[in-house]
């Protein structure tokens, strides 16, 4: 071999060896320094959106001086904020957390979401969809197993729009009892599994609360984690929600005290049991936690959008009855929309993204007008203030979209 077309033998035997060596070494050195999985999962979310300075905002004088005048004779108690864009226009605490110990509200106090927590649930199911990990055209016996019969046509569609048929927790015999019994959500998916379907699945709308404990089950059976971890690890810690996760274990979690009006007076609430509530209510978190969320969820930032369409659109069957003569509601996953300015006076048009929350000493109320990007979140530790809470949440959208300031309910 002419040693003008390459190197002796040897020598590039040698320099395959030294390649060789070199390489592995370079991979020792690269696995030894190698960041573990966390830190390079870390990376790879996006930076936690810059949140505004946690301080006291009352740049809505109609609802503040409204809200003085109510919060002295008691006749609301809690936190509202109203945001348009990335600007808050209004932040707020009335009242106590805990009158018993004279502790007051705080602007980040945590309260309990209730059924507000139906759309963390929605979402859920929605991500892993967008994952590929299941579809919300799945049956449901392709999760819960072993599965009974009459649940065969129920899809995951139906758990999250209210038309599966299974009977509501509270439409069942022993509701009393278990309202207060601790439960997993396997002891949860097993007492569901006792009854048949109510109405063929899709044929109508009946709220539900069992359902969105079954869409839970199925978050864990599809995401291989805890419930509590995958909603913590896949939502609140990459948004920054510190003060966010769910109560399914009867602890403290810093959750403010719940009340209730009594003819003996305003009476503690203490035991919330959101346990029997897991994937429908048992959420807890504070004003400026949820608008991050807020913003998150409808700009875009937390699912694809095809998978956000689909939480929006109602699911309802067409030949839905309207709500005490108005239109009815859009069922949405997790969430409704409705004109709900309809309901006061003066009325304004603007139609409203929002949900509902009412349990174990608490009433709530988060909306969201997408035209004009404004937030409305309005937390009461006080369950019996279902009006004052939706008047306050509709004076507060009034004035922030510069519609007139309503006064009276129209219902």
């Amino acid at each position: 071999m002419p040693r003008t077309a390459g190197g002796h033998p040897r020598t590039v035997i040698g320099l395959l060896i030294a390649l060789a060596v070199g390489g592995a070494v370079w991979a020792g050195v690269a696995t030894a320094t190698r960041p573990p999985r966390e830190a390079v999962l870390a990376a790879l979310r996006p930076a936690v959106p810059p949140r505004p300075p946690l301080v006291v905002v009352q740049d809505l004088p109609q609802l503040a001086e409204r809200l003085d005048r109510a919060a002295a004779s008691r006749g609301f108690m809690g936190a509202v904020l109203v945001a348009k864009g990335d600007r808050v226009l209004f932040r707020q605490v009335y009242g106590k957390a805990n009158y018993e110990t004279d502790q007051p509200l705080a602007l980040d106090s945590r309260f309990r979401l209730a059924s507000v927590s139906k759309q963390f649930t929605a979402a859920a199911i929605l991500k892993l969809q967008d994952e590929g990990r299941l579809t919300i055209g799945d049956p449901v016996c392709k999760w819960i197993q072993p599965c009974p019969d009459a649940w065969a046509p129920v899809r995951i569609h139906h758990l999250l729009s209210h038309t599966s048929g299974i009977p509501d927790l509270m439409a069942r015999g022993g509701w009393g009892l278990r309202r207060v019994t601790p439960a997993t959500l396997d002891e949860l998916t097993e007492d569901s599994k006792g009854f048949g379907l109510q109405f063929e699945p899709g044929s109508k709308v009946r709220y539900n609360n069992a359902g969105f404990n079954l869409a839970a089950a199925i978050v864990e059976k599809a995401s291989g984690r805890p419930f509590d971890a995958y909603m913590r690890e896949s939502f609140f810690q990459p948004l920054g929600m510190a003060d966010t996760g769910l109560d399914l274990d009867g602890g403290d979690h810093g959750v403010v005290m719940g009340y209730a009006n009594f003819p003996g007076g305003l009476a503690a609430q203490p035991n919330a049991n959101t346990s029997i509530v897991a994937g429908a209510g048992a959420v807890y978190s504070t004003l400026d936690d949820l608008l991050v969320w807020q913003r998150a969820l409808h700009r875009g930032e937390l699912l694809k959008p095809f998978s956000y369409q689909q939480m929006l659109t109602d699911h309802s069957p067409a030949d839905t009855p309207k709500e005490r003569g108005r239109e009815h509601r859009d069922w949405g996953y997790g969430i409704f929309s409705k004109r709900l300015g309809e309901q006061v006076k003066p009325s304004f048009e603007d139609r409203q993204i929002y949900h509902t929350g009412s349990w174990g000493g608490f009433r709530n109320l988060m909306l969201y007008q997408p035209e004009a990007d404004v937030s409305v979140i309005v937390l009461s530790n006080n369950y019996h203030l279902r009006d004052q809470v939706f008047m306050i949440a509709e004076q507060a959208m009034a004035e922030a979209l510069g519609r007139e300031f309503p006064t009276q309910l129209d219902r």
